[in-house]
């Protein structure tokens, strides 16, 4: 099925590689609560949006993360899906808004050509509470790849990606545990701990595309892991 919402808000599931199938397929389906426990209000919340950009890399498919600076007010360090709030460049969030965001935010933060990506499915809305932000995971198949880089080091540490293989190895899982006593899924990959809520959307993915291996729950992980 392919939705056209104007210039660079084109969604479309044509032509994928088989092996990234399996998610388009779980993107048509799922529901909100399937996702988190952490849905939308009825009214208020600052619309955004996340790329998650799957490619092809020499270790196989692999997924666009980035690592937010240290010295931010918010979320100082920590591994995170390139997004960003809606702008209103981006036009009306029901009509592409939020999957044009998330092109920006990602050319703006990593230096991508959002011409080489194909958007092949966006997932429901999520809610960071601590924040305020209504969050709209948008999935991309980095098609023509090019090369990503931080763009700003105030805002972004470094850009590096992970192979699936990776993130599904029962090895590198875990439970973070946040000073609050919140508990959530952390896998640590490429010298990071990816927590919050890019590691509670990159669980589920794996979960209802049929990657997710077991691996043990108990095994649990402090964000200050490497102190």
């Amino acid at each position: 099925m392919t939705s056209t919402y104007g210039r660079g808000a084109t969604v479309t599931a044509e032509g994928l590689p088989g092996w990234l199938e399996p998610v388009a397929r779980a993107s048509e389906t799922i529901e909100p609560h399937q996702l988190s426990r952490f849905l939308p209000p009825e009214t208020g919340g600052r619309q955004s949006a996340v790329l998650v950009l799957f490619g092809d890399g020499p270790k196989g498919p692999e997924l666009l993360l980035l690592e937010r600076a240290g010295t931010l007010r918010s979320h100082a360090g920590q591994p995170s899906f390139p997004g960003g709030a809606l702008d209103p460049e981006d036009g009306d969030p029901a009509s592409g808004g939020l999957v044009r965001a998330a092109l920006r935010e990602a050319e703006e933060e990593t230096g991508l050509d959002p011409s080489g990506v194909q958007i092949f499915g966006v997932l429901p809305q999520l809610y960071i509470p601590v924040s305020g932000f209504v969050v709209t995971p948008v999935l991309g198949w980095w098609r023509e790849p090019t090369p990503v880089k931080p763009v700003d080091k105030a805002e972004t540490a470094r850009v590096f990606t992970v192979p699936v293989a990776h993130l599904t190895d029962p090895e590198n899982r875990a439970t973070a545990i946040h000073p609050s006593g919140h508990t959530g899924p952390a896998f640590l990959v490429e010298d990071a701990l990816v927590w919050g809520f890019t590691a509670g959307v990159i669980d589920r993915i794996l979960h209802y595309a049929g990657w997710e291996l077991p691996w043990d729950r108990e095994r649990q992980v402090p964000l200050d892991w490497r102190s």
